[in-house]
């Protein structure tokens, strides 16, 4: 589908508001780039749908004009089309990809049966061009009354219903496996939290932590999670099975007394050994830390913890900053990782990162990791582990042995050629 046939030298719109959604922060910067050189003053970003749709939330404006990208982690530029056409959106779209003409028409023909304002399906990398006649052409549609409308707001989830289901374990852990990049061979697991509710349905993580972190419940849904997630690493070491567990650290359970001990003593009730144990604090927990939290950190790292530094990429820290952490591994954000080896200035951030974990002694983990380009681009440029859907995706704990069992099968696919 080809851009609408209109000036590019377009006047100055009265209000422009611009959505941004794209995983590769070089592209959403050089979309932004353009927008503010066509005189829009309003452009927000998302790097995912899942992201899109938090954004478009807390606005209090709709937007004029949204850029999607196809290919996305968590929930793709599909998945996002579908889930605004479901409720009502109506803001004028442009599709942005690399992808072939074939997935173009299908957008084309998905939007006009949800009725969505589809402007134009581009090729990437998008031209001033085109972005000066999408802004022109959705003023004008919102010159004719044809104002666009927001997503409706998600209730919230009430603190009662929350602290109830975390008391009867009801909040549970799957596991996403990390492996080794050279050989493939699983190295452990991360935990991460899930909760279906009966009335609620399945809740997006970033909902319910939310909620915990506001009202005082993430210090006992952290030792819920942890402590069922240690009783399943002592069942697989049981059968003979032997992996590390990272298990998310909020910048709140940091400032929690006794957290050293409760960690110990979890480690303790189910016979598993500390180096087993990964906890995972961001970015911005950790430049940010104070005395009092080093102080937690480094016992905990005394006793045999590994401490593992999230996120990474999405704060402003400098080496001289996360040196002071007792940290033993460098997670590397998947805004860094996905894509980059089509992305020259994406593959420089991410060899960049990986040069740094490997100056500072630590383990290198890149997460979001879906294409095979990539994992080869992570083994020639010496990360350590890697973690993503093109391995696995995150699975409940009696399903890990059977998946072990099929991965075998990829192993020499996955190995780094000789």
């Amino acid at each position: 589908m080809s851009p609408p046939s209109l000036p590019s030298d377009r006047p100055q719109a009265a209000r422009d508001v611009v959505l941004v959604v794209d995983d590769s922060l070089v592209q959403r910067q050089h979309a932004v780039s353009l927008c503010r050189a066509l005189g829009v003053s309003e452009v927000h970003e998302a790097q995912d749908g899942e992201d899109a749709l938090r954004r478009l939330a807390g606005l209090p404006l709709p937007p004029t004009l949204m850029v999607i990208d196809l290919e996305m982690p968590v929930m793709d530029g599909f998945e996002l089309i579908q889930h605004l056409g479901r409720h009502g959106v109506r803001s004028p779209f442009v599709v942005a990809s690399s992808r072939e003409g074939a997935l173009m028409r299908a957008v084309e023909a998905m939007a006009a049966t949800l009725s969505m304002r589809l402007l134009a399906g581009v090729a990437k990398p998008l031209t001033s061009e085109v972005m000066a006649a999408a802004l022109e052409a959705s003023q004008q549609m919102q010159a004719s009354g044809e104002a666009p409308s927001l997503p409706s707001v998600p209730q919230p989830i009430a603190p009662d219903v929350l602290a109830l289901a975390v008391a009867q374990g009801r909040v549970t852990p799957q596991f996403q496996p990390k492996v080794d990049i050279r050989t493939g061979l699983v190295r452990g697991v991360e935990a991460l939290a899930r909760w279906t509710d009966p009335v609620l349905g399945m809740v997006p993580p970033d909902r319910f932590i939310a909620t915990a972190e506001q009202h005082g419940i993430i210090g006992d849904l952290t030792r819920s999670v942890m402590d069922q997630s240690l009783a399943q690493v002592a069942r697989w070491s049981a059968r003979g099975l032997r992996l590390s567990m990272a298990v998310n650290l909020s910048p709140l359970s940091l400032q929690t007394p006794g957290l050293v001990e409760a960690v110990t003593a979890l480690l303790a009730r189910h016979g598993v050994a500390p180096s087993q144990l990964v906890l995972e604090i961001t970015e911005s927990a950790a430049v940010a830390s104070d005395a009092a939290t080093l102080s937690v950190l480094a016992r905990l790292r005394m006793r045999g913890v590994g401490l593992s530094i999230d996120d990474y990429g999405t704060g402003f820290s400098s080496m001289q900053q996360l040196a002071r952490v007792p940290c033993t591994e460098l997670k590397i954000d998947r805004s860094f990782v996905h894509g980059a080896h089509r992305c020259p200035h994406l593959k420089t951030l991410l060899q960049s990162a990986l040069e740094m974990a490997g100056r500072l002694g630590l383990v290198s983990v890149a997460e979001g990791v879906e294409t095979m380009e990539d994992w080869r681009l992570l083994q020639q440029s010496g990360c350590n582990v890697g973690q993503g859907y093109l391995v696995a995706r995150p699975m409940p704990g009696d399903a890990v042995a059977r998946w072990l069992g099929s991965h075998e099968a990829r192993l020499p696919d996955l190995r780094r050629p000789e």
